[in-house]
């Protein structure tokens, strides 16, 4: 029930989206005392994003834990994901430390099972209330900052108060519209389409990914038996790969190196994709809004980042603003501490995603640690962490590593030069 006016706004946090960055941040933010309305444009409790690479990466893990969501997730069949990547070098293939602690993973879920599940969970969360078919058409302002939203709901228009909006509405955030924070778009000089295969074995059952410098591609198993195969080449070859979308499709998959069979696998979606996916940064904050998920920070989808991050982020906003929303702090402050985690944990991740979103060869550093990742255990588990976004840009091209790589590939040369001058020679 609506309180007075004279009592204070109806909710302590406005919540525009109800996937899994808005979900998550409901959840937490609802778990730390905070009365929060949760809305979804769409009405049906089961919907999902489809344009995904549905998969969790390894820095999600403590967020997953933190809602509770690891035994459910492990109960609908979602896959750890570990990986193995393709360079010219040969495979990159992380193992366990001897002796040592396992590998860091998460999961992959395709996000018809994913995105229902965190919704559900966030419905049934005291302090949450989860408005379906709910579509912002603009934000309340009061004394120069937002104050609230103007939806459009089932039984007509209607304002919402709140003390904080916060935009998890994707990259395209109509949330950020209303309030006027713009976005800064960055070319991506790639294209993608993929398709999902049930039957479709891949080599110890984990996840491949392949660089073909300047093209992409991979293969992530899911739940149900379920694998996602994603092709992303250079836009250069776009206009061919368009003229037959099904035989470009499946000519590229067949050409990869160690191939999935997909002609032996049942197909069972459609080939879809984007031949358009720039990457976006906005300011995360703005007086009475912040934003989580791709409405902060979209970026290049063939990393594989983007739910990760839309959990992490929901999990940062939750431990700065709690306090201030529910009445114990300035919000105010609590914002721009959002902002600069959220700023300081991504930013030259996205950095370095930007540069490599110009569909290029790898540079000389990247050149230096994948190929010494391809024969270096060690250096293959340090590519590992950083794919996982567990390890910062400045650690994972640290002098440590850098010399370490160095050493592994001075090795191989010493190790390879008596074979390649007896070759030369004939002998």
């Amino acid at each position: 029930m609506a309180k007075p006016e004279s009592a204070g706004p109806e909710y302590d946090v406005v919540i525009s989206g109800a996937s899994l960055a808005g979900s998550a941040a409901a959840i937490l933010l609802a778990r730390r005392g905070a009365r929060v309305a949760l809305l979804e444009r769409r009405s049906d409790p089961g919907a999902y994003k489809v344009l995904c690479t549905h998969s969790l990466t390894a820095n999600s893990y403590p967020v997953l834990d933190e809602l509770g969501l690891i035994p459910a997730l492990e109960e609908t069949g979602a896959i750890p994901n570990h990986a193995r990547w393709y360079t010219r070098w040969g495979w990159i293939e992380p193992k366990d430390t001897p002796n040592g602690p396992a590998l860091p993973h998460a999961y992959n879920v395709r996000r018809s099972t994913l995105d229902p599940l965190i919704r559900a969970r966030a419905e049934r969360t005291p302090g949450v209330d989860l408005l379906l078919g709910h579509q912002v058409t603009g934000v309340v302002r009061e004394a120069g900052r937002v104050a609230g939203v103007r939806v459009s709901a089932p039984r007509g228009e209607r304002e919402i108060r709140a003390r904080l909006v916060v935009g998890a509405d994707g990259k395209d955030s109509p949330v950020a519209k209303f309030a006027g924070v713009p976005a800064r778009p960055y070319e991506n000089a790639r294209f993608g389409y993929f398709a999902h295969f049930r039957g479709l074995p891949l080599r110890d059952g984990i996840s491949h990914v392949w660089f073909l410098e300047p093209d992409m591609a991979y293969a992530f198993p899911n739940d149900d038996g379920v694998t996602v195969v994603a092709v992303l080449p250079d836009k250069k070859r776009l206009p061919a790969f368009r003229e037959d979308l099904e035989g470009s499709f499946f000519a590229f998959v067949r050409a990869l190196p160690e191939a999935p069979p997909v002609d032996s696998a049942e197909r069972i979606t459609k080939i879809t994709g984007t031949v358009d996916y720039p990457l976006h940064s906005r300011r995360p904050t703005a007086p009475g809004v912040a934003f989580v998920g791709d409405a902060a920070l979209t970026s290049d989808p063939l990393w594989g980042v983007g739910c990760g991050w839309a959990l992490q982020t929901a999990q940062w906003l939750a431990d700065a603003v709690a306090p201030a929303v529910t009445g114990r702090g300035d919000l105010d402050k609590s914002l721009a501490a959002y902002a600069r985690t959220h700023q300081r944990r991504l930013l030259g991740h996205q950095r370095l995603a930007v540069d490599f979103a110009r569909s290029r060869p790898f540079n000389p550093l990247e050149r230096l640690m994948f190929s010494a990742a391809a024969r270096d255990e060690a250096v293959a588990r340090h590519i590992h962490l950083f794919a996982s976004r567990l390890m910062s840009p400045p650690r994972f091209l640290s002098p440590t590593a850098l010399a370490r790589a160095s050493a592994v590939n001075l090795k191989h040369r010493r190790a390879t030069a008596p074979s390649a001058r007896l070759s030369r020679t004939g002998a």
